[in-house]
């Protein structure tokens, strides 16, 4: 079969002045497993688009390769059930299967469930070192506007994050949508992997809240930057600060949040990292 992003459905909405049937666009969510040389290492809950995408950036951001060369070869196969991400790898990459072994049907809302230890929770992330890039007040100011195009899908359902990759004077220049925030990261990682962006040359922009996967999926991306319409959790801001990232949350309207290595925004913004 093939799965489609969103399904069509009936409902009633109940609103002041009476009930009305409606029908809706839903974003589906399917059961994706991530397999590596026959053996299934995690099912994630996920949008069935850009499945690609989203198999080698977890693949990436999970550690299992550290370079898309590692892969010898992929194939998605499509179930009833659900969808297999197929993964032939180097030999000298599966062992780092048991490393990092995830056994887990993953909720949308958390991307560290799963885990066989607190140990693999609290990994050492890479230093982001500090390139000389730099944003001005308007890159970070439009960052979360100029996602919105980007989002079909939302548009269609209301029902899903992005996440998009900014280059300073170009704006959003890549983008993908999932269900789950720290899906569409691994979407937008696998996607620019494939086509050759540098991460370490602009900044990531998350509709969602920054939370610890996403400071760690940025870290070892090599991204420098993490923009937000909403805010950190303490422990997100705690290991940005250790890798040297600069995090930008309630960046809508006009104004915004810094957190952590200020230096990055331009026009005299003070450090506060």
């Amino acid at each position: 079969m093939t799965w489609s992003s969103s399904v069509s459905r009936p409902g009633v909405s109940v609103q002041p002045d009476g009930a009305f049937e409606v029908h809706r666009a839903l974003p589906e969510e399917v059961p994706v497993a991530m397999v590596y040389d026959g053996t299934s290492h995690a099912v994630m809950m996920a949008t069935p688009a850009d499945i690609a995408d989203f198999a080698y950036g977890f693949s990436l951001t999970e550690g299992i390769v550290t370079d898309p060369g590692q892969i010898d070869d992929f194939e998605i196969v499509e179930h009833a059930g659900g969808i297999e991400a197929r993964f032939w790898l180097c030999t000298d990459r599966r062992e780092a299967l048991t490393a990092r072994r995830r056994f887990m049907a993953g909720p949308v809302g958390c991307g560290l469930c799963g885990l066989d230890s607190l140990e693999a929770a609290a990994r050492a992330l890479p230093a982001v070192p500090d390139t000389g890039l730099r944003f001005g007040r308007e890159d970070v100011l439009q960052a979360t506007g100029a996602l919105r195009p980007w989002q079909p899908l939302h548009d269609r359902t209301r029902a899903t994050h992005a996440a998009g990759f900014l280059r300073p004077g170009e704006g959003i220049v890549l983008a993908r949508e999932d269900v789950g925030r720290h899906n569409a990261l691994d979407k937008l990682i696998g996607a620019m992997v494939q086509q050759g962006v540098d991460a370490s040359a602009g900044a990531f922009v998350m509709t969602s809240r920054l939370s610890v996967e996403l400071v760690q999926k940025c870290a070892l991306a090599g991204c420098p930057a993490l923009i937000a319409v909403s805010a950190p959790t303490a422990h997100a801001l705690r290991l940005a600060e250790s890798a040297g990232i600069t995090l930008a949350a309630f960046a809508r309207g006009r104004g915004f949040d810094l957190y952590s290595h200020a230096h990055r925004i331009q026009e005299g913004v003070p450090d506060v990292a």
